[in-house]
């Protein structure tokens, strides 16, 4: 486990040209995910062709996915309609399995926020309630959520291509970043970035969603790019403090003054009720991959351009 750090992102030794930034949403984020590559990909553009793609939650969800399926395939899926249903991390892109409804969890992490010093300080604080919450939380329930997330995923072996799969260590709140080199498990390393409701153990340590890495989008970790898309389904926002430097505006800012291009795709006004408290209603994924679809056909002209 002492790989599970950032990886080298050092441009004279490895590509540096294109990457992907899929950022956390819940199960309708996920859907608008898969929709917005399907319709850019429809329109002629394929960005899963990335020198490296980042995924946070349900992005890290996405990135899996997109590594072993294609586009077309996934988007099919996720216009399947669903039932409603409860039980699964509230990151994950698919079901909670620890606390109340979204609002809830929403609320918890404003009193975290309000009650941390720092960045460093609230990912030690919000490890701690995970940490509280495994001691009295189903014994299955880690062995449930593995089986899920590998249910989900097209293969369980990571792809040859640079993928980071963002975390945090619940025990000591430190930033961890997964990637094939790490040692873990491809399926271990996605349902630890989507472990918001509790502490996913892998090989001894214990870990939580990627989200509180720095936000949902965690793109910072795109730095020595040439160009980067960024793909977010909560539309940039985060509810640190702006001083705190985790918005993505503040990292957009930042990869652009290291000389990156970058792009973002946020999420239609018109589809917002797919979002936020709504975010971990499977039966809206259809709705958000249409929607994410439509937003990818009309974006595909002006980012070939950007992309190629």
């Amino acid at each position: 486990m002492n790989n599970a750090t950032k990886p080298s992102n050092d441009v004279s030794r490895h590509p540096s040209r294109t990457a992907l930034v899929l950022g956390g949403g819940g199960s309708t984020g996920n859907a608008w995910l898969i929709g917005v590559i399907a319709g850019l990909y429809d329109a002629g553009l394929d960005v899963t062709d990335a020198d490296l793609i980042i995924g946070t939650s349900a992005g890290a969800t996405a990135a899996a996915q997109l590594t072993g399926a294609s586009p077309a395939d996934l988007l099919a899926d996720a216009l399947v309609a669903v039932a409603p249903r409860s039980a699964g991390p509230a990151g994950s892109g698919g079901r909670r399995a620890q606390g109340g409804p979204v609002t809830d969890h929403l609320e918890g992490r404003r009193r975290i926020i309000a009650a941390a010093e720092d960045a460093a300080d609230m990912r030690r604080r919000t490890g701690a309630v995970a940490l509280d919450l495994a001691t009295t939380s189903d014994p299955s329930t880690q062995s449930r959520w593995r089986a899920t997330v590998a249910s989900r995923l097209p293969s369980q072996h990571w792809p040859a291509r640079r993928v980071f799969i963002t975390a945090v260590n619940a025990d000591t709140g430190a930033p961890v970043v997964f990637d094939r080199h790490s040692g873990v498990d491809l399926v271990d390393a996605v349902a630890a970035s989507c472990a918001s409701g509790f502490a996913y153990g892998v090989d001894g340590g214990r870990y939580i969603d990627g989200g509180y890495r720095s936000n949902a989008e965690n793109a910072d970790l795109a730095a020595g790019y040439e160009r980067v898309l960024v793909l977010s389904p909560f539309g940039g926002r985060a509810l640190t403090p702006v001083e705190w430097g985790q918005h993505l505006a503040s990292q957009v800012d930042a990869l652009r003054a290291g000389g990156s291009r970058v792009e973002t795709i946020f999420p239609e006004s018109s589809a917002d009720h797919l979002f936020g408290a709504s975010a971990m209603d499977v039966s809206l994924r259809p709705s958000a991959a249409r929607a994410g679809y439509d937003q990818g056909r009309v974006r595909a002209e002006r980012l070939t351009e950007f992309w190629r």
